[in-house]
């Protein structure tokens, strides 16, 4: 009996969780003590047909678009809008120095790039090189005046503009499940970092299973830790959060785990956290609030440190009588 909901893109995972999921929460955003900015799986919808209609605009169809900056949602808007739609996205890792970032998006073909504050500089100067295709910026956060560069938000609301006059580009547009729709690049430790082509039927396919595996829900709440350029934490922390209807809180930065998994708010009196790829340098378990349930996969290259995180999530679920563990070894050869 199948435990999963069918899926053959991500554009259909998006269609599917907004008429079952359209007003739970999909992203609850941390302003300051207290404060949080929250969106619906309805309105994640939205930003992502605005966003992806504007790209369009932009002439962007069937191009390569990166995306770099921190774990936070409008990477995710960004990685959607660009899928679901408009062309392939290439998710670049922000702890690259400048020559391998440089390299990289010649190498890929850029033509246009999301990213935070943080990386302005570094992009507007690989841009000015003029020995790459990339032609036009996008900021995440913060406004940068310089030339055929946006910001994410004023793009949104551009294509919530263009949807109101009746532009259905985008929202049309149909997905070849098996065309490359993201482009990954590895990290290059023995050579050259070499590109690895991902489909939506590739993605899809691993939501299901791990969705036929993981009892998560509509009502979980889900702490983004790992790098979100990752394939493990794009997958596992981003899209099967969105696939299942359960919200995500994005964690502050390693150091900040047990502050951000103590964290509660006048709506969330429970919390579930999804604490994976745990490791033997993993964050002491003390003064931890009630948890939920914890799926942990255990992998090192550390002799040794695969019983060292089971017996940390055996702690775990002694001391906050969890109510599920699951932990998936992953065997190192």
């Amino acid at each position: 009996m199948k435990n999963y909901l069918e899926i053959t893109d991500l554009k259909d995972m998006l269609n599917k969780t907004k008429n079952m999921y359209g007003d739970k929460l999909a992203y609850k955003i941390k302003l300051e003590e207290g404060k949080y900015k929250t969106f619906s799986h309805k309105e994640v919808r939205d930003m992502v047909d605005a966003l992806g209609t504007a790209l369009i605009s932009l002439g962007l169809k069937g191009k390569r678009i990166a995306v770099i900056g921190e774990n936070r949602y409008e990477w995710e808007i960004a990685y959607l809008s660009i899928v679901c739609g408009t062309g392939v996205v290439v998710p670049l890792d922000k702890a690259l120095p400048e020559n391998e970032l440089e390299s990289l998006v010649e190498r890929s073909e850029i033509e246009a790039i999301f990213y935070t504050g943080k990386y302005s500089e570094v992009i507007r100067k690989i841009r000015d090189k003029n020995t790459n295709k990339l032609k036009y910026l996008i900021a995440m956060d913060k406004e940068d005046s310089h030339e055929n560069t946006f910001l994410q938000s004023g793009l949104i609301e551009e294509g919530k503009k263009l949807l109101e006059k009746g532009n259905k580009e985008f929202v049309n547009a149909k997905i070849n499940p098996n065309e490359m729709s993201i482009m990954l690049f590895t990290s290059g430790t023995t050579s050259k970092s070499k590109a690895v082509a991902l489909s939506h039927k590739n993605i899809c396919s691993n939501l299901m299973d791990i969705g036929d595996v993981l009892d998560v829900n509509s009502e979980d709440v889900l702490l983004s830790i790992l790098p979100i350029h990752h394939v493990f934490e794009c997958t596992v922390g981003f899209l099967f959060a969105l696939y299942k209807g359960a919200c995500t809180v994005f964690c502050d930065g390693i150091r900040h785990i047990i502050e951000n998994l103590n964290e509660t708010t006048e709506t969330q009196k429970e919390r579930f956290i999804l604490y994976y790829g745990l490791n033997e340098f993993g964050p002491d378990v003390k003064n931890l609030n009630k948890i939920a349930k914890i799926y942990g996969c255990t992998a090192s290259a550390v002799r040794g440190s695969v019983i060292s995180v089971k017996n940390k999530l055996s702690k775990l679920n002694e001391e906050f009588k969890v109510i599920e563990q699951v932990v998936t070894e992953c065997e190192n050869n």
